[in-house]
């Protein structure tokens, strides 16, 4: 790694440190789920908090567009929110519908995320990633990701993506706000 890009890490990882605890809206999309039967939903929770974050807005909506779209609504729209994580529906059945709702309302793609969280999918389950619609990016002003609702996944997406750049990723959103 050469010394620019090292600098510009231990920058951003010294700046992150100062941002406050980040706010997460965590929504599971899933027809079958529940908030008692949610363990990714649960999982992506723990994981927050484990990093001094704090989940203020959790839901379980079905895997439906206008549903789906109602809750991002509430969560974009909502000021306590920074980051908004939503699990489920990023599938090729014919229900899997988050992708196509939350696509639209990015404004700001963040095509790396996608990408790497294949590319670490596959070093875990193989081709199988390339199933995989994970997206990412900016929709007013928020941080939008759309992980798998496979416990595994979100675990992997946010261990390995979201929560290390997630203070980076909020503070160059406040720059010139």
């Amino acid at each position: 790694m050469s010394a620019e890009y090292e600098s510009s890490a231990a920058d951003h990882e010294r700046d992150a440190a100062n941002v406050r605890p980040l706010r997460f809206a965590v929504i599971t999309l899933s027809d079958t789920r529940t908030e008692e039967t949610d363990q990714s939903g649960l999982a992506i929770q723990n994981l927050i908090a484990a990093k001094d974050h704090a989940t203020v807005f959790y839901t379980v909506t079905k895997d439906d567009p206008d549903a789906i779209r109602v809750t991002l609504e509430k969560c974009l729209s909502n000021e306590s929110v920074d980051i908004v994580v939503t699990n489920g529906g990023t599938g090729i059945a014919k229900r899997d519908s988050a992708y196509e709702v939350i696509s639209e309302l990015i404004e700001k793609r963040l095509d790396g995320f996608g990408e790497l969280f294949r590319m670490l999918s596959y070093e875990e389950i193989g081709t199988a990633a390339m199933l995989s619609r994970a997206v990412g990016g900016i929709a007013r002003n928020k941080v939008l990701f759309a992980l798998p609702g496979s416990t595994n996944a979100v675990k992997l997406g946010m261990n390995r993506l979201i929560l290390p750049q997630a203070a980076h990723l909020h503070q160059e959103l406040q720059k010139h706000a």
